[in-house]
């Protein structure tokens, strides 16, 4: 899927996208400020922001506010191919003031419009009509999903008018490899990866706008109903083209906590019982699943998984090209999403961390789109927090921490799981470390080459390692559910060749041959350095085991790519 952008001209200095480009090496102060900005332009949380917050950081449900209100005043479109621009703004702006728009692709050509309130999209859809197909039976299902007919005879100058195209999905590892390796230093590197990965402004709305299109189809049911996205899509870490994961949160109908009288008259609503909790987020998801399936235009493969641990409705959303996951009832979920948004605040460096380490790992096969045994990108996302909680001084504090600055408003018990951390980053007092990202990624290697899994557990709520609960490869406590492992999933053979690419890229990223950059062999083209060499999988991939490693630290296959590299820069004799 692909995303052309389009601004009006009276809002383009309100919502440009300012791009990040660095020239020099820089000191670490201009290189943060730089990764600040592009990280609150495009992580999709406040790029936006009044006049009175751009100074501060908002919290996870400030944003999620303001983004599902700029979703209700939105609409989806499905275009023509050649749509002329102009005509289709000023046909949609009869109904009222434009805010924002933007096309993409995604089986086909479609734009979301934002207007500047909502009752310009009850205008519009007052306007609308149902499809003019006589030979088929229409559901009729009234959505925001609309589609755009051009009536009458073909206009030979009805052509786009050269939009900006932006992918929305992250570009291929070759194209990236070259991207790092033309940039000066690895910090560089690593913002430059950063920018390349993470959700963009426009990909961020659309997944907020889809989850706004599945909430009208829930208020059928329940009409105080709110359908929030959370994890990747929210958290910071999301890389485009990730899935949307989607929670049905009902805790905001009135009446739950209505005060009942001591005495006289009162009045209650009559409902359904269950025998648990889980059996009625089970009827509600099957319901729900059921009107996805039968109702939701552009929704397909509805999958109902309501065995799973945590009961959820799969499907495919092709207008915009999602994959979805929603659930019910995944407080702690919640919660989750909204530790990690508040670490990737505090320090620009965290995003940069994660976004790398899980590019490495993607690259090596360590992490997999396919459940299995392998490392998950929460648990890697964990592994680069806990190692940055070990730094000196820490980079960022540790849950425990974050607890103690809790006031009464951030108390937070879900199923007997303490879930209190602080959301007042006002409180949250700044830490002095400095060090460079490219310290960090070597020291993140280094740290985990010799870590020793076989006796400890990795605990961000402490901070520190703690002896092994239970017999696994990897132990990763889950921050809220304590009792519970996330990496329970991750085979010894994984973890084992985890642990070998470390020494190796730990030991890659001390060579002067890798950690120089390089002068290109043919026309704009560079040598790989730096985190470009990580990234060739013909680096470490066949490193099979950590005792081989210990054996051969630096083996012969790598010593020759660096002869190679070697030869590369020399010049050629005529």
């Amino acid at each position: 899927m692909r995303c052309t952008v389009s601004f009006g001209a009276a809002m383009a200095s309100s919502f440009a996208v300012c791009r990040l480009h660095m020239t020099g090496r820089g000191s670490l102060v201009k290189c943060l400020k730089k990764v600040d900005t592009l990280l609150t332009r495009n992580i999709g949380t406040n790029a936006v922001v009044a006049q009175d917050e751009k100074d501060g950081l908002q919290s996870l449900y400030a944003v999620q506010a303001k983004r599902q209100e700029q979703a209700e005043r939105s609409v989806l479109i499905s275009c023509l191919s050649k749509t002329n621009e102009k005509k289709f703004v000023k046909y949609l702006s009869k109904y009222g003031d434009i805010q924002k728009y933007f096309f993409y692709e995604s089986y086909g050509m479609y734009a979301v419009v934002e207007y500047a309130n909502q009752e310009s999209v009850s205008s519009l859809l007052e306007d609308t009509a149902f499809p003019s197909i006589s030979h088929e039976s229409m559901v009729p299902f009234k959505s925001r999903l609309l589609s755009l007919r051009n009536i009458g005879s073909a206009d030979s100058t009805n052509k786009q008018s050269g939009q900006l195209c932006q992918p929305q999905t992250t570009v291929p590892i070759n194209t990236l490899i070259q991207r790092l390796s033309s940039e000066e230093s690895i910090d560089q590197q690593v913002t430059s990866l950063t920018e390349a990965y993470q959700l963009t402004e426009e990909n961020t709305r659309l997944r907020f706008l889809v989850c706004s299109l599945l909430k009208d189809i829930a208020t059928a049911y329940f009409p105080e109903c709110t359908i929030k996205p959370f994890g990747s899509s929210v958290n910071g870490f999301g890389k485009l083209g990730c899935d949307l994961d989607m929670f049905l949160d009902l805790d905001g109908i009135s009446g739950r906590k209505a005060k009942m009288p001591n005495a006289g008259l009162s009045m209650e609503y009559q409902m359904k019982r269950e025998n648990t909790e889980r059996d009625v987020t089970q009827s509600i998801l099957s319901v729900i699943g059921e009107c996805v399936d039968r109702f939701g235009p552009g929704c397909v493969g509805v999958q109902k998984i309501l065995k799973a641990r945590c009961p959820l409705v799969r499907f495919s959303h092709q207008p915009s090209g999602f994959q979805c996951d929603l659930t019910a009832n995944n407080r702690v979920a919640m919660k989750s999403t909204e530790l990690l948004y508040l670490y990737g605040e505090l320090d620009p460096r965290v995003r940069c961390l994660v976004f790398t380490v899980r590019c490495w790992a993607r690259a090596h096969a360590i992490t997999s789109s396919i459940p299995g045994a392998w490392i998950t990108n929460f648990s890697l996302t964990v592994m680069v927090l806990f190692f940055l909680q070990k730094r000196s001084p820490p980079i960022i504090p540790t849950l425990d921490h974050l607890r103690n600055l809790a006031g009464p408003e951030d108390k937070s018990v879900i199923e007997g799981n303490d879930c209190t951390f602080v959301s007042d980053f006002s409180k949250i007092q700044p830490l002095s470390n400095t060090e460079t990202l490219e310290k960090l990624l070597c020291e993140f290697f280094e740290f985990y080459a010799t870590f020793s899994f076989s006796k400890m557990s990795i605990n961000v709520r402490k901070g520190k390692e703690q002896n092994k609960p239970e017999v696994a490869p990897l132990h990763i406590q889950n921050p809220f559910e304590t009792s519970l492992n996330v990496s329970k999933n991750v085979s010894a053979t994984q973890l084992e060749r985890f642990v070998a690419l470390c020494q190796e890229s730990s030991w890659l990223l001390q060579q002067s041959e890798t950690r120089t950059p390089g002068v290109g062999t043919g026309r704009n083209t560079a040598t790989p350095w730096g985190l470009a060499t990580l990234l060739l999988p013909s680096q470490v991939a066949g490193v099979k085991s950590r005792k081989k490693r210990r054996r051969e630290p630096a083996s012969e296959r790598i010593k020759s790519l660096l002869e190679s590299l070697k030869n590369d820069n020399q010049p050629k004799k005529s």
